[in-house]
């Protein structure tokens, strides 16, 4: 009996090894799923805080102290963003008086293509079946409500038809239904001001207090990847911001140059879009080709403004971001695409911005803890 208890006990020890990491990794990914606005806004806090420091240790430098340079630094990144809503408020107010204008282009256009759709399903009828009749084309949803109205007003004594109008639409249920949303997202980024300056300010003794959880060789390799990791967040987000403008401004260029209205608008929009991993160019057209509706009359116009949006993005996606960014992330493509869908899956259009910094970060700490070098090399180009 004792001989058989024996395989028992290592089978047990060997399900509960096994089983132990799964629900480790189960309530991992649940924390990061439902905590995942307070996780983001931490995240964007921090990578703030990475790009800001550089210029508070400029100030440092030149004898200010620490708390005023945090000061300083962080007015001036809420100055120039504030500066940079002020153009694009301007810009979307215009924007905005003309938007039944587009939504009578949209309409116009809907409606010709289901005119030439009903065109196409007579001619194929007639072709399929030449000897009937074909059937009659379908008249528009409007003719025939005011054909129906009018003979129920030619019927007398007919009881006019009564539509009474619910409370609730699909518009307000959606805004009803994300509205929590929303508040918690507007709450939580009321405190990435406050979390980057802290950051800021508090940055010495953050770093001197975090290295005191580790002894001797560990305690720096914490110091060298905390290193790598503000190395790397740093030059990803400053190459990223650096390849934005650059494309958004040859992209409004070339948008004002073939006349195409807010162009100063879409450019911008269009070329930090375009740096979106995977959906880039869709994303990046959009803008663009959506203004291009009063601006256009035939398809030539669209074709030309999705060409000028594809060569930007195909040339700053294959000569510049290898040079800029992918220089200073060092991984592979497999590794970008895994992170780009677990981090998508747990934290929707965030996960996408964050993941390949994320992965990056990891692959710093794995770089510097022996034990992880293996998996560092394999994230690893």
């Amino acid at each position: 009996m004792a001989i058989l208890s024996k395989p028992l006990r290592a089978a047990e020890q060997e399900v509960r090894s096994i089983a132990l990491p799964l629900i480790a990794l189960g309530v991992a990914i649940a924390i990061l799923y439902f905590g995942r606005v307070f996780f983001i806004t931490s995240l964007a806090a921090v990578m703030l805080a990475f790009i800001l420091e550089p210029f508070v240790t400029l100030l440092v430098r030149i004898r200010f102290p620490r708390s005023l340079a945090s000061f300083v630094v962080c007015a001036a990144a809420l100055s120039l963003l504030y500066l940079m809503g002020l153009g694009a408020y301007a810009q979307f107010s215009g924007l905005a008086q003309e938007l039944p204008l587009y939504s009578q282009r949209i309409g116009d256009l809907v409606e010709n293509v289901s005119q030439k759709v009903e065109n196409l399903e007579q001619r194929s009828y007639q072709l399929v079946m030449p000897a009937r009749k074909p059937p009659p084309a379908a008249e528009p949803a409007r003719k025939k409500k005011r054909t129906t109205d009018a003979a129920v007003a030619a019927v007398p004594g007919a009881i006019p038809e009564v539509r009474i109008h619910a409370d609730s639409s699909p518009i307000k249920d959606f805004i009803s239904a994300r509205l929590g949303s929303f508040y918690q997202i507007v709450l939580m980024t009321s405190f990435v001001p406050f979390l980057v300056y802290f950051m800021l300010s508090w940055h010495d003794h953050i770093h001197r207090s975090f290295l005191q959880f580790f002894q001797g060789e560990d305690r720096a390799a914490a110091a060298r990847s905390l290193q790598g990791i503000a190395d790397m967040v740093r030059a990803f987000v400053v190459g990223n911001s650096v390849l934005g403008l650059l494309l958004a401004a040859v992209s409004s260029l070339a948008f004002w140059m073939i006349h195409l209205p807010y162009a100063f608008l879409v450019g911008p929009l269009s070329g930090f879009l375009s740096l979106v991993p995977y959906v880039g160019l869709p994303l990046a057209a959009l803008p663009p080709l959506f203004v291009a509706l009063t601006a256009y009359d035939t398809i030539s116009g669209y074709l030309l403004v999705l060409a000028i949006v594809a060569a930007f993005h195909i040339l700053a996606l294959n000569l510049l971001y290898p040079k800029i960014v992918g220089s200073r992330v060092h991984l592979n493509p497999l590794a970008v695409t895994f992170s780009l869908m677990i981090w998508g899956f747990l934290w929707d259009a965030a996960g996408l911005l964050l993941a390949i910094p994320m992965t990056a970060a990891f692959k710093a700490v794995c770089d510097n803890v022996k034990g992880l070098r293996a998996i560092g090399k394999f994230l690893g180009d």
